[in-house]
């Protein structure tokens, strides 16, 4: 009788912590920054995990020094309104959109062109449009001219563009910073439009294995954000690195391992 009211007492624990998981779980996945990070750095690594920096110690900080708007706040469209699919974002970046151009490749751009620019970096400052033209910033440290050049730079650059502009980098290589990136030319079918997603964020654990966090913008013009992991949500944020992967889902976006660029 002790035995059966023992596994009784251990099969209502169960349920009740499953319960609670799957609860934690709902409302983690329905609510932005839902634990209120003040910034991408303040979101905690996978337990064993450390975060690393690349060989732009300053880009990481800088990446990880992003400021997260408050909990439970929406992706605002440009034009106004709420964009669709919210359960995509797990934190809105506080960095105000420029245009109703700034989409997902201009988001990447637009992320490592403030780093020069906070930096003081200005020379740095260039981007190739869709001719393979480059495009030089020469406004010093003018905010106004800084926020000029880069709407010029959305409306003639691309995934295309950026995609041919920036250099590989294996999986294993992986840096804060990194692009995935593909142009709607590189995928037969029916893909009328690429993609690309910035790294913002790497973490290792003591056996080499890699955990990264991923920011986006997307079209319609939206709030930047930092995207949330459905294939684990245990670790989302957090992406889990398989380096020997040929192919990546990334939230629902499908890379090639070959599609990781960098600056």
């Amino acid at each position: 009788m002790k035995i059966l009211k023992r596994l009784f007492i251990s099969l209502l624990l169960l349920i009740v912590a499953g319960a609670c998981a799957g609860l934690w779980l709902l409302y983690g996945s329905k609510t932005s920054n839902p634990h209120n990070y003040a910034t991408v750095g303040d979101i905690p690594t996978p337990w064993g995990y450390e975060r690393m920096d690349g060989g732009d110690a300053a880009y990481s900080r800088y990446l990880r020094s992003l400021s997260l708007k408050k909990k439970g706040t929406k992706v605002q469209l440009f034009t106004g309104g709420e964009a669709h699919f919210q359960s995509l974002c797990y934190a809105v970046v506080d960095l105000p959109l420029l245009s109703n151009a700034e989409q997902c490749a201009d988001a990447c751009m637009r992320l490592r062109a403030e780093y020069l620019f906070n930096t003081r970096q200005y020379g740095k400052i260039h981007f190739k449009n869709v001719n393979g033209k480059t495009m030089r910033y020469g406004g010093g440290s003018s905010r106004k001219s800084f926020e000029r050049y880069m709407r010029n730079v959305y409306g003639v650059a691309s995934t295309f563009s950026l995609s041919r502009e920036l250099e590989r980098r294996s999986l294993k290589d992986m840096q804060p910073g990194d692009v995935f990136v593909y142009a709607a030319v590189d995928r037969p079918g029916n893909h009328k439009y690429g993609h690309a997603v910035m790294v913002v964020d790497v973490a290792r654990d003591k056996h080499g294995h890699k955990a990264f966090l991923l920011a986006e913008g997307n079209t319609p013009a939206r709030d930047i954000h930092v995207m949330r992991n459905f294939t684990n949500p245990f670790r989302s944020p957090w992406f889990m690195l398989d380096e020997d992967a040929g192919n990546l889902l990334l939230a629902v976006f499908h890379y090639k391992a070959s599609e990781l660029r960098h600056f």
